[in-house]
């Protein structure tokens, strides 16, 4: 009696991923991007703000 090998459910989705696909994800990876730069930053929440604040100058982002 022979088993199948078992696959990772996704391995063949990865493959198969279409052009549309892949620009709506990083369009929406951008989006967040922008919102985590630029709106968190601009947050009226000081630790909120504060924190964003720090993020920034950790990874060499120009700020002010």
């Amino acid at each position: 009696m022979q088993t199948q090998p078992t696959r990772h459910p996704h391995s063949a989705t990865l493959a198969s991923e279409s052009p549309a696909s892949r620009v709506l994800a990083v369009t929406f990876a951008a989006l967040l991007g922008v919102f985590v730069l630029g709106g968190v930053g601009f947050s009226h929440i000081s630790a909120v703000h504060n924190a964003t604040h720090d993020v920034r100058h950790a990874n060499a982002f120009p700020c002010h």
